[in-house]
């Protein structure tokens, strides 16, 4: 039983059947397949950037800021999981996060997104090590990535959807990535970062187990089955904005290439960092902004 929101009323709430439970593989494909990474703008017109501009090394320090900071809310908040606490879900949620974080010889995807990176000229505004407090993270970056760094952590605490969500959408958006890089960088897509996660397809194994165990919680707490998609679709909808706003810095450095292909770079008085370009697309960046308020 609970309250109703308009007129004090109780009102029966019935718990999801079995059958709606076991549609859940069918209910995300169907968020994921809105929200894919490869269909956002910002790849192809990476992609067909002049070599000049795509290989301006603070061009590519600004894309690896945004995507790394992305990536680095998700990598934390993936320790705060609800719901997976027995002994066989940690051990398994356990084999994900050493796929991350626990790699030979102390590496991680973060340095190896990092070298990658590097490895084309890019110039990194924040250091590894850097890539701390979300809530200092949030500093360095325009409105709608700083708004996906706040939510990661809060809807990855309270359902699994989010988590779901983006280990079902990652496989999509590092080969869209790779590939717009690699017209550039042939070299690129074969750094360990990409190649790594190709050949052993990780990333399909990490949305694979996500959803199985997903599932498994939901069998035994169907009632958590409304916010689990809910969350899903939060986090899928913030991603998007997070493409948007990388399209909008390629096609500022395309408005500000000057005639020998060299960008003309500002920056704000009194630092030593790049700006970033001005947020332009009000409509999204008010939904996600709403979305954040809703969750805080």
């Amino acid at each position: 039983m609970r309250d109703d929101d308009s007129t004090g009323r109780k009102s029966r709430q019935y718990p999801p059947t079995p059958s709606a439970t076991e549609d859940l593989p069918n209910a995300l494909a169907a968020i994921i397949e809105q929200h894919r990474a490869s269909r956002m703008p910002f790849f192809l017109r990476l992609a067909g950037l002049p070599r000049a501009v795509a290989s301006d090394p603070g061009l590519l320090g600004q894309i690896h800021l945004v995507y790394q900071s992305a990536m680095h809310a998700t990598r934390a908040a993936v320790y705060h999981l609800p719901h997976l606490d027995g002994p066989a879900l940690r051990k398994r949620k356990l084999r994900i996060f050493i796929d991350d974080d626990g790699l030979e010889n102390g590496d991680t995807h973060h340095y190896q997104l990092t070298r990658a990176f590097r490895s084309i000229g890019a110039e990194c505004l924040l250091d590894d090590e850097e890539f701390g407090e979300l809530g200092e993270i949030c500093h360095y970056l325009e409105a709608e990535t700083a708004d996906f760094v706040r939510l990661a952590p809060k809807l990855y605490s309270r359902s699994l959807g989010a988590w779901c969500a983006v280990e079902m959408l990652s496989a999509d958006w590092m080969r869209a990535l790779a590939d717009a890089l690699s017209v550039h960088f042939p070299h690129f897509r074969h750094e360990p970062y990409f190649e790594e996660c190709f050949s052993q397809r990780v990333e399909e194994r990490h949305a694979a187990e996500a959803l199985e165990m997903t599932q498994m919680v939901l069998r035994a707490r169907p009632e958590l089955l409304d916010e689990t998609l809910r969350d899903a679709r939060i986090i899928a909808e913030a991603l998007d904005g997070v493409w948007a706003h990388l399209d909008r810095i390629v096609r500022h450095a395309q408005a500000t290439a000057a005639p020998d292909g060299n960008l003309r770079v500002r920056r704000q008085p009194g630092t030593r960092r790049p700006a970033l370009a001005t947020a332009q697309d009000g409509a999204l960046l008010s939904e996600i902004a709403t979305r954040a308020n809703e969750i805080c």
